[in-house]
């Protein structure tokens, strides 16, 4: 069996998910510098086209059809599954992203098979026969290294945090069965399913971002903020003041409790930069601020600051935008 192991989680419409490249990518390099074999496992009603993409990732893919996927929580069939395959005796890492349904299957595996969870890496090498997992610590003030005291473990991975690349020839993918496991977990079944509506594409893969926080004011203030978002073909976001106070919905929450995200550009309004948001965005390969505050902390660190008011500066931009898109 694999050394290393990759869940690949599988979306609403049957494809992988992004946050499964970016952890393939980074668990293929530890294999690459290990010398360990690394394989990924793809539990769905139907896995064949997230089990393919993921193969263009990894070397070897299990793909494990399993008809209840269909009208179960995802993630609780996928860890009875996992767990068949897994073997506690031996030297074994499963890899998995920090999203919902990841936490979701690394809680149920680490309790079934007594495995010890690294959460939230923000990267991994490899020594002394393990994955050395970098995490960041308290608001994102401190980073630190770990690794485990034991040969298995599971690392789940921050999303945003590794680039996704494919390797250089495609994987074999393997069709295989697995046997039920033994998690003792409820009998609950997916009575509806409903998707938000939103941006075309998920707030985590925009590649322009304009961000609101507590200086738009409330719900009307974030107008503007979504017009600007429009102009610039982008998707909008929000610090978790704004959510809590009911103005924006928590799904486009950036920060340590809601997204973390790596937009091209990231045009931050009325925000502060405290440091419980700065972990959601700080990777952005650009980011603008516009803030009243001189001393506001997104001021060291962002890239350009404009100072001067939102409701000024916001509208004068907008026009410009609109002008030049004619």
């Amino acid at each position: 069996m694999a050394g290393l192991w990759v869940l690949g989680e599988v979306t609403a419409d049957g494809t992988l998910a992004r946050i499964s490249t970016e952890v393939a990518t980074l668990a293929r390099t530890l294999a690459e510098a290990s010398g360990q074999d690394v394989a990924g496992v793809v539990v769905a009603a139907d896995p064949t086209a997230a089990a393919t993409e993921l193969a263009s990732y990894l070397p070897r893919v299990l793909a494990v059809s399993e008809p209840a996927a269909a009208d179960r929580p995802w993630s609780m069939v996928a860890a009875e599954r996992i767990a068949s395959l897994l073997e506690p005796d031996t030297k074994e890492f499963m890899f998995v992203g920090a999203g919902p349904d990841g936490r979701d299957v690394a809680g149920a595996l680490s309790a079934t098979l007594g495995w010890g969870v690294l959460a939230n890496a923000l990267g991994a090498t490899w020594a002394d026969g393990g994955p050395v997992v970098e995490m960041s610590v308290f608001g994102g003030k401190l980073t630190t290294t770990s690794r485990f005291t034991g040969p298995t473990g599971i690392v789940t991975v921050r999303p945003n945090v590794v680039t996704a690349a494919p390797s250089k020839a495609a994987g074999s993918i393997e069709v295989v069965e697995a046997g039920g496991g033994d998690l003792r977990q409820p009998a609950v079944r997916v009575a509806e399913r409903v998707v938000e509506a939103g941006t075309a594409a998920p707030i985590e893969e925009a590649k322009v971002i304009v961000a609101g926080g507590r200086g738009v004011g409330g719900p009307d203030g974030f107008r503007l903020v979504e017009e600007i978002a429009e102009a610039l073909g982008g998707a909008v976001g929000a610090t978790r003041a704004a959510v809590d106070a009911g103005w924006i919905p928590y799904g486009q929450q950036i920060g340590q409790t809601g997204k973390i995200v790596k937009p091209q550009l990231y045009l931050a309004l009325g925000i502060s930069g405290a440091i419980q948001h700065k972990v959601g965005m700080q990777t952005a390969e650009t980011i603008v601020a516009v803030n009243r505050d001189p001393d506001a902390p997104i001021a060291d660190f962002a890239d350009l600051v404009v100072i001067g008011d939102l409701f000024e500066v916001g509208p004068a931009l907008l026009a410009e935008l609109r002008a030049r898109s004619g």
